[in-house]
């Protein structure tokens, strides 16, 4: 039969494995979960047999629920930045790290100083950050050396399943790319980089481009998990990009915004840019590049004021925050609560509330908060439009933010744009399974696989013409809250705990 295709979110809570049909329809979802372990402050770590337990599981339930004989394909989409050491059997050689992790911030000053921070920018796409895993390899060969020089390769997760369901060393490029050791214009691992890493050239998978067949599941695999032996194992993307090509963001004239715990935002670029404001990455269709902006601390700042000021939920303070004047009367939030990546790439920054006055009350912070958010959003969507095409781009929105009502038009007014709503929830695995469908054939490549699956908006949010203005002026005075903030935050964290 051959009418379905799964894609694979391997996330930083849970594998999901999803069924899709030809037209993007999901059949059916399994989620096995696994746990994170914070074995010392900055310290994230996951067990990589953990992760393979999951997918097998999530893997058998939809094997099950839609027929071994109905399944094309598989593809891949990961939490990017994750990676392990393996040996030759494939076993994990120490505790996988996370993107989460921030032990290598010592090292992100080495290196910068060594290599030069724009070089490695230049270089890789990436600003210079403990996030990309350069900097966590690093700080292995410095505590670890003994497993790094045993290990016979460093995975990232999409590495790291291939050669457990195939047999094969292989990664996509638009996986590996966000470890920050590829030559991000070339899609090549980059010398430098690698060696900067403390790692050997032969200790790294080989490359291929998004969308191309890795290699045939198996015998002992296809048996536990019931799958044919030899079914297609596509190549796939980090999430973040595969979130964006399932929203259908895969050319020229479209953004993602990813409303979340973190909200992340991207657009297509045809040519190679790189900036500080933005992190560039290759594009999950292997034509063209995306530029992202992270903010880390996103939706779980609405969890962080409902906990703080004791309210009785995120509804209740959205109602009352909805009855204040726009401007949150002079409340103005720099929404930095867990650092920031694009465009200061400051880990000691943190956030700010401006403005607080004895009539000011929980509702009135929930407002401003929201409103920092867009502005933070505002000012990195005009830098990556700025580099990519010059204008201002439609916007699809997706995630949980969506569903905040008084989110969405603060977010519509500061933007000077309508939003779309994705009705998508599992953006990244359908992403995955588009790049499946692309490589077995269904479509002719990865941008008309994203037309025929990706679904169409359920609703669209305008602004509010009234409060463009008074947002506009705004949005230049939080413009000058970091600089304001930068060096009292760098001071705070020089004294530590008193």
């Amino acid at each position: 039969m051959d009418d379905v295709v799964i894609g694979i979110d391997a996330s930083t809570t849970a594998v999901k494995a999803i069924a899709f049909t030809r037209d993007g329809k999901e059949l059916f979802q399994a989620r096995e979960a696994y746990p994170l372990s914070n074995p010392r402050p900055g310290h994230f770590e996951q067990d990589a047999e953990h992760w393979w337990t999951a997918l097998l599981g999530a893997l058998k339930q939809v094997t099950e629920a839609v027929g071994a004989a109905r399944v094309a394909a598989i593809a891949i989409a990961h939490q990017r930045e994750t990676f392990t050491l393996i040996d030759h059997a494939g076993k994990p050689l120490i505790p996988a790290i996370l993107w989460l992790d921030e032990r290598a911030r010592p090292q992100v000053a080495r290196l910068s100083a060594e290599l030069g921070r724009e070089t490695i920018r230049d270089w890789s796409g990436k600003p210079p950050d403990p996030t990309p895993a350069l900097y966590a390899i690093a700080w292995l060969a410095e505590h670890q050396q003994q497993a790094l020089d045993d290990a016979a390769a460093l995975v990232d997760v999409h590495g790291f399943f291939v050669h457990r369901l195939t047999g094969r060393l292989v990664t996509s490029t638009a996986s590996a790319d966000p470890l920050g050791l590829l030559d991000v214009k070339n899609g090549t691992w980059h010398p430098e980089l690698v060696e900067a890493a403390g790692l050997r050239p032969d200790q790294l998978p080989r490359l291929v481009a998004p969308g191309a067949i890795c290699g045939g599941l198996g015998e002992s695999v296809a048996r536990l998990i019931g799958l044919k032996a030899g079914t297609p194992v596509v190549a796939g993307a980090g999430d973040g990009q595969a979130m964006g090509l399932g929203m259908g963001v895969y050319g020229e004239g479209k953004n993602y915004l990813s409303l979340g715990s973190g909200i992340v935002s991207g657009c297509y670029s045809h040519g190679i840019t790189t900036s500080d404001a933005f992190r560039t990455l290759v594009s999950p269709t292997g034509s063209g590049f995306m530029l992202e902006t992270v903010l880390r601390s996103g939706m779980q700042l609405v969890d962080w004021i409902v906990r703080t000021t004791g309210s009785p939920s995120a509804a209740a303070l959205e109602k009352a925050a909805a009855e204040i004047a726009a401007g949150s009367e002079g409340l103005l939030v720099l929404p930095y609560w867990a650092g920031v990546m694009s465009p200061y790439w400051d880990g000691a920054a943190r956030g700010a509330i401006v403005g607080l006055s004895l009539d000011h009350e929980p509702k009135h912070l929930f407002r401003a908060v929201l409103e920092g958010i867009a502005f933070e959003q505002a000012i990195a969507s005009e830098a990556m439009e700025t580099q990519a095409s010059g204008k201002p781009a439609a916007m699809i929105a997706a995630g949980g933010g969506t569903n905040c009502a008084l989110l969405m038009r603060i977010m519509a007014t500061v933007l000077e744009r309508p939003l779309s709503v994705s009705p998508v929830n599992e953006a990244a695995a359908l992403g995955a399974a588009m790049l499946a469908a692309s490589a077995i054939g269904w479509f002719a490549s990865p941008e008309t696989a994203a037309e025929a699956m990706a679904a169409p908006p359920t609703r669209h949010v305008d602004p509010i013409d009234g409060l463009v203005s008074g947002y506009r002026a705004r949005r230049a005075i939080y413009r000058d809250l970091y600089q304001a903030t930068r060096e009292t935050h760098v001071r705070l964290g020089e004294v530590g705990q008193v």
